[in-house]
């Protein structure tokens, strides 16, 4: 089975620098670039010519206004086909305290078949982490096709800025069956504003395929 792609993309150390559920900083933004490879579970299939999967994403955050932040998604949708997103995000409930919730709308091609993406993201602030949800669905406008996605992450801060994060990444394509999967990886800061993320996959439903990640991120 292919692998179907689920781009959640956490930054990090302080609070603008959070998950989706957290509005960016006017004037502030966020890039992240990745490359994810994927084999079979099952050894046997590996020698497949068709058994590594290769995915590429590009996504970038700016906030336009304290509230509004404008975004780009570039990379795999629900469905494993291709996808170019521009999106708004705008908060909902956006206090010091307790649940964050932030909404978001956008606008793109899956596939070149015209998207409509709105969401829904909600987060949690602890001690040392933070607790997210985000969900989007991916509305082809001239068929009304939509593909379902949720994933919900846990992630801890150490001191030093090292952050260990844990995803369910759960999703809903039109096309098959729903899928599954655990996601786990370490962000490690290099310099300034840029760090190095590297983790792994597995596919717990449907998803028969193990897979590495590696990637940047950069804060501006």
């Amino acid at each position: 089975m292919r692998l179907l792609a689920a781009c959640l993309f956490l930054v990090l150390s302080t609070t603008s620098a959070l998950p989706g559920a957290w509005p960016r900083e006017r004037g502030t933004g966020f890039v992240s670039a990745d490359a994810r490879l994927a084999w079979p579970q099952d050894v046997a299939h590996r020698q497949h010519a068709d058994a590594l999967q290769q995915y590429y994403t590009l996504y970038v955050e700016y906030g336009l206004t304290d509230r509004w932040t404008l975004g780009l998604d570039l990379g795999r949708s629900v469905s494993g086909d291709g996808k170019t997103v521009v999106f708004l995000q705008y908060p909902l409930r956006d206090r010091d305290r307790g649940l964050r919730a932030t909404a978001q709308l956008g606008f793109g091609k899956i596939s070149g078949e015209a998207v409509l993406r709105p969401g829904l993201a909600l987060g949690w602030e602890l001690p040392k982490g933070w607790l997210s949800a985000e969900s989007v669905a991916e509305i082809r406008t001239d068929s009304g096709l939509t593909d379902l996605k949720l994933d919900v992450t846990w992630g801890v801060t150490f001191d030093g800025g090292t952050k260990w994060i844990m995803q369910l990444q759960t999703g809903r394509p039109w096309a098959s069956e729903d899928f599954a999967r655990a996601a786990t990886s370490v962000v490690v800061p290099l310099r300034g504003r840029l760090s190095v993320e590297a983790g792994l996959t597995w596919g717990l439903h449907t998803d028969e395929s193990v897979g590495v990640k590696l990637g940047l991120w950069k804060e501006f």
